[in-house]
């Protein structure tokens, strides 16, 4: 873990921007899961639920990870898009906090990173209720793979029109890097029209 910097995060123009080269980072020099991170959505009751996925991607519209529409995720983003994430690096000592709306990405964005994915993995987004209660254990979910790996025998697997991306469009990022004796820093931006507003937080 990096020592505690002398200097202060200097304000930037564009926080993702900072975002991507902290990603660069990571994927330098964290030895896993550069990619990882918890994402929190709202159930209809209001109570909130996290788990972990794979942020795919990070552009100007925000940040994109995959996942079946049909899923807990997938139902609580229809009926509630706000979500939050959290990227942690922990060899860098670094964290992340991204809170915005999530967006269904476009069906071809979703086609392009589907056909990038091992074939197992597009297999599996057929054979896979996400979510639901596997009533035949493990060997049921073995068969229902068997049984879709099979059906598309010789020929490229579609994606499936319940299996896609969705982009956060970030309302508010916040920055958090380690220093020594808990005096850690954060830098949180806030959108504001069509800039950013930013303020540094108290560890």
């Amino acid at each position: 873990m990096e020592d505690r910097p002398i200097t202060p995060l200097p304000v930037v123009e564009d926080p993702i921007e900072l975002l991507q080269s902290w990603r660069a980072d990571a994927e330098r020099e964290e030895t896993q899961g550069p990619s990882a991170a918890c994402l929190a959505t709202v159930g209809e009751n209001g109570a909130p639920a996290a788990r972990m996925v794979l942020v795919k991607a990070i552009d100007a519209s925000g940040l994109v990870f995959y996942t079946n529409t049909e899923s807990r995720k997938g139902k609580e983003l229809k009926g509630n898009p706000n979500a939050a994430l959290v990227i942690h690096w922990p060899v860098l000592g670094r964290q992340v906090r991204v809170e915005g709306a999530a967006v269904p990405v476009s069906d071809e964005e979703a086609d392009r990173y589907f056909a990038s994915r091992p074939r197992g993995s597009q297999i599996s987004a057929w054979a896979s209720a996400q979510s639901s209660v596997l009533a035949g254990g493990l060997e049921e979910l073995s068969r229902q793979f068997e049984e879709t790996a099979e059906q598309f025998s010789g020929r490229p697997v579609d994606r499936p029109s319940h299996w896609t991306g969705y982009r956060i469009a970030v309302a508010r990022i916040e920055f958090w890097r380690h220093r020594d004796d808990r005096l850690h820093e954060r830098l949180r931006y806030v959108r504001a029209g069509e800039g950013w507003r930013h303020e540094r937080l108290a560890p």
